[in-house]
């Protein structure tokens, strides 16, 4: 794929390439922590704006128009898919995604569908109408959850603390597991297919509760997934992240699956993790969220000391060890941002 951007910062750290300084982006950068993201939100349901094209595209464009940042991210949820698969998702404020038809049987895994790329086309669709906003300034970055997280919020019917009734699942009926998991997985392959056929620049998948799991576990029962994922997805030039909690301590069992970056957690240090990486395998990472609540010149200064570690290092892009939460200062993002464009090697 010819990228053709006028800031290609991204994609050359995500291959690995020399960068004059790290590129910037922040999960969840289009959300809850902007006054303007509230404006869309509050006249429509977060389904609603995932699902229609124009405000997707709208809210994707908040931090490239706010910010300044180095990469866009679609606008979309981790659930669509197993939304797509037949469950029945709802959004409820204050309590978050909920499935009205958890996953609990052999037959309710039996009814999952496979063949449903076609009622995603939304996003596809959302992803031609923010390319065209973009006019080749930055990347747009498309993702998808991991079947294990995704099949975590089915088995549990949203949200969970503990994971218990997954880790049943997993410990007493592990055919059922592998069942679901694959046909997640398949769907995921299709789904990221479609983002890259619709022109996403780079793709990021989103294994958010591999921490709840333990080593064996996650091999088998997440890993072995996302492994399948990428060696199926058509990459053609597309850089592809594996971001998980719990990456501080399975980066190097990620790395075997062969993304081309590993974005890691605030719990590691990050040369550390860089330095046991295979070759070519750039990083992702690495700030606690909660840095950005500080006073500026602290923030200043854990920007530039994760920075200086990393300093002599290709393959690294400057991103949060996970999202945004909804109270950080705006001011202190976007501070936080300037201080990473006005870096220099």
């Amino acid at each position: 794929m010819t990228h053709n951007l006028q800031n290609d910062l991204l994609v050359r750290a995500a291959f690995s390439r020399p960068t004059e300084r790290p590129p910037v982006w922040m999960m969840r950068q289009a959300g809850r922590f902007m006054k303007e993201y509230w404006d869309i939100k509050n006249r429509y349901s977060f389904l609603e704006m995932c699902k229609t094209p124009e405000i997707a595209a709208d809210v994707t464009m908040l931090p490239v128009d706010l910010l300044g940042i180095d990469a866009a991210i679609l606008f979309s949820d981790i659930l669509v898919t197993a939304e797509a698969m037949g469950g029945q998702l709802s959004f409820e404020q204050g309590v978050g995604p909920q499935f009205a038809n958890p996953v609990r049987s052999r037959s309710d895994a039996e009814a999952l569908q496979t063949d449903v790329v076609h009622k995603l086309q939304y996003v596809a669709e959302a992803i031609k109408v923010v390319k065209h906003r973009l006019q080749g300034s930055i990347p747009l970055i498309g993702f998808a959850g991991a079947p294990f997280t995704v099949l975590s919020y089915l088995v549990e019917g949203g949200s969970s603390k503990d994971f218990k009734r997954t880790k049943l699942l997993l410990h007493n009926e592990p055919e059922l597991a592998h069942l679901i998991l694959q046909k997640i997985a398949d769907v995921t392959v299709d789904y990221l297919n479609m983002q890259i056929s619709a022109g996403v620049d780079a793709l990021q998948l989103f294994d958010s509760w591999a921490l709840a799991l333990a080593w064996d576990d996650y091999e088998a029962f997440a890993h072995r997934y996302n492994a399948y994922i990428f060696s199926k997805i058509d990459r053609g030039g597309v850089p592809v992240i594996s971001f998980c909690k719990g990456s501080s301590v399975f980066a190097p069992l990620m790395a075997t699956a062969k993304p081309d970056v590993v974005s890691v957690d605030w719990n590691a240090d990050l040369r550390h993790v860089k330095d046991g990486l295979p070759e070519g395998i750039a990083v992702q990472g690495n700030l606690d969220p909660f840095v950005l609540y500080a006073d500026k010149k602290v923030i200043k200064a854990k920007i530039l000391q994760l920075f200086e570690r990393m300093r002599g290092t290709d393959g690294f892009i400057f991103n949060l060890g996970h999202g945004i939460m909804p109270d950080i200062p705006f001011d202190n993002v976007r501070y936080a941002i300037d201080i990473v464009k006005e870096f220099r090697y």
